[in-house]
């Protein structure tokens, strides 16, 4: 079965040279230098998802690679808002263009509009990718064990930090555990295998016990349920990533503020 995770990390490589042919490296650091000398005021992806009695992140995600379109109307100055006032505790927003019909555009355009913290989800492969995230507004980034060695992940981390964004670690099986010792803010576990995008809820499950529990845990994808987010609760996690089940909807800002009612209205 073709590897999508193979053939996105070698696009994205690809198009991070192409980047930096429009922007030089030393021009995008030297702006975002400035905009750190501004002293813009940063929001805690971690804390807010430790605070909350809730914990989701609400994706805008337009496109999947295994299910095509899923709200290619979806516009960013509208949909994140829209979750901000349902009561998410965090917002992901997908910026990688071919694959997911993200772009860098819509954390800009939302940025502004919406005062919960923003992960940058895409393939970060380059630190070139970290300035961007800081430039755009993002608070945070995904680093995905997947894409990444043992010390690109630390060094990107460093880097990242040093940029004042958090990064959220995203493993998927047993054998990238080592990952889990890095000075990370949170750690996730994707229920989809990123080879062949299958979805399975009980991945997160089956990893729990063997997370550090001083980090504050994400479960990611395939979550449809609210009787499952109490579930992950007991398991240990306080952070809830998702996207397609809210995209689908006609109005996804509704559909989360439903799914939050159903999910304190769960019997404990």
């Amino acid at each position: 079965m073709k590897d999508i995770l193979e053939e996105i990390v070698a696009y994205k490589r690809t198009e991070v040279a192409a980047q930096k042919e429009q922007l030089s490296p030393r021009k995008l650091y030297a702006e975002v230098e400035r905009m750190m000398a501004e002293g813009v005021t940063r929001r805690s992806l971690s804390r807010a998802l430790a605070e909350d009695s809730v914990g989701i992140i609400a994706e805008f995600k337009r496109r999947s690679p295994s299910k095509g379109w899923i709200k290619e109307e979806g516009k960013p100055q509208v949909v994140p808002p829209s979750y901000e006032k349902a009561g998410a505790a965090a917002l992901s927003i997908l910026t990688d263009e071919k694959y997911f019909g993200g772009s860098m555009d819509f954390v800009r355009s939302a940025r502004p509009l919406v005062g919960l913290p923003i992960l940058r989800k895409d393939f970060i492969v380059d630190e070139y990718q970290l300035f961007q995230a800081r430039q755009i507004g993002a608070d945070a980034v995904l680093l995905i064990a997947a894409d990444l060695t043992r010390e690109e992940t630390r060094s990107l981390t460093a880097t990242a930090h040093e940029l004042g964004l958090e990064v959220l670690l995203e493993l998927h099986a047993e054998h990238e555990l080592d990952y889990a010792d890095l000075p990370v803010d949170a750690i996730g576990v994707n229920n989809r295998n990123l080879g062949t995008f299958v979805t399975d809820v009980g991945n997160s499950f089956r990893l729990a016990a063997r997370l550090p529990q001083d980090r504050v845990l994400v479960s990611e994808s395939g979550i449809s349920r609210p009787d499952t987010i109490r579930l992950l609760r007991e398991a240990g996690y306080r952070g809830f990533l998702i996207g397609e089940t809210f995209m689908k909807a006609n109005d996804p800002g509704e559909a989360l503020r439903d799914f939050i009612e159903q999910i304190r209205h769960e019997p404990n």
